[in-house]
């Protein structure tokens, strides 16, 4: 395996570090058809931190008849003990339920998972935007009363494979009304990879615009349409320093056919070092790992980082 590295030209438009958001625990298994058992996903976690991946979603606690990959958050969470608790080991929650399921695991961190548009908000929430909103209050408010961190997702940001084009007031309304329930970031979701570097610069500075500024927010970008990582440079370039990543390029959405999954951690982490921002994630070990779960699924990375560094993952 080559551990070949980029040759590193520091660009003054990026900012120094970068903290990468790592969802591939969650995002990327999470619609996987092959069931991952619960300790291959704890070794999977535990090679992340080692690759110095410091922020990473552990899992969901969500009904299990939704995500059957993710019906053993209890246990992967017991099974990682300490290492899977704390600010940056986040679960994503539904709801109250799922909140309850979270605090009695101890975590220290949640997301809840919201939608710019109404007909996602009734596929993915069974209820309409607003209804969906009312739903997280309560969640929200428990969760800062018991000091917890609270990430919010807005999904559909880019475009909605059933209503098209999203305006971006629409996008922007939704978000400020889910970051004034006390959220402390809020993750804009380009689901079906539509998204291009204009449009990630419009939003963000309407977002701006209504006081939510880039040092609350992380980009997720899906990379349908090999979009992901030149978006992701443009919001860095707005002041934007978190970016959710999922490592080997894990994860799709399944309202987008031939979805290629989120940005690969591995294609992010190799454009940022060669252009000099920090990122404190060992790269040789991320593509280690990647490959080591590819083999689990039976496929290959669809990074082209582990591609060419690992001859196909």
């Amino acid at each position: 395996m080559s551990t070949g590295l980029p040759q590193r030209e520091a660009n003054p438009e990026l900012p120094e570090r970068v903290t990468i958001y790592e969802v591939g625990p969650r995002d990327g298994l999470q619609n996987e058809k092959t069931v991952v058992p619960a300790m291959v996903k704890v070794e999977f976690i535990r090679r992340l931190a080692a690759a110095g991946l410091e922020t990473i979603e552990t899992t969901s606690f969500v009904p299990p008849a939704w995500v059957p990959q993710l019906a053993d958050a209890t246990e992967v969470l017991s099974a990682l003990g300490e290492e899977g608790l704390g600010l940056r080991r986040p679960v994503l929650v539904p709801n109250q339920r799922g909140l309850d399921n979270a605090l009695a695991a101890g975590v220290g961190a949640i997301a809840i998972f919201g939608s710019a548009t109404e007909t996602f908000a009734r596929k993915n929430l069974n209820r309409s935007v607003a209804e969906s909103i009312e739903m997280f209050a309560p969640v929200v408010q428990r969760a800062r009363e018991s000091g917890l961190w609270v990430r919010a997702y807005v999904s559909m940001c880019f475009g909605d494979p059933w209503e098209g084009p999203v305006p971006i007031d629409q996008v922007v309304d939704v978000s400020v009304r889910l970051m004034d329930l006390g959220a402390d970031q809020l993750s804009l979701g380009d689901t079906i990879g539509v998204g291009t570097t204009g449009h990630v610069s419009r939003l963000l500075d309407a977002l701006d615009t209504r006081g939510v500024g880039a040092d609350r927010i992380g980009v997720h970008f899906h990379d349908t349409y090999g979009q992901a990582l030149a978006n992701t440079m443009t919001a860095l370039r707005h002041g934007v320093t978190v970016v959710d990543a999922s490592t080997g390029g894990l994860g799709g959405c399944p309202y987008a056919k031939s979805a290629t999954g989120n940005l690969a951690t591995e294609d992010l982490v190799w454009a940022l070092d060669g252009a000099g921002v920090r990122t404190g994630v060992d790269l040789a070990a991320l593509v280690e790992t990647s490959t080591w779960m590819a083999g689990h699924l039976g496929r290959p990375s669809p990074s082209r980082v582990v591609k060419a560094l690992a001859g196909g993952g």
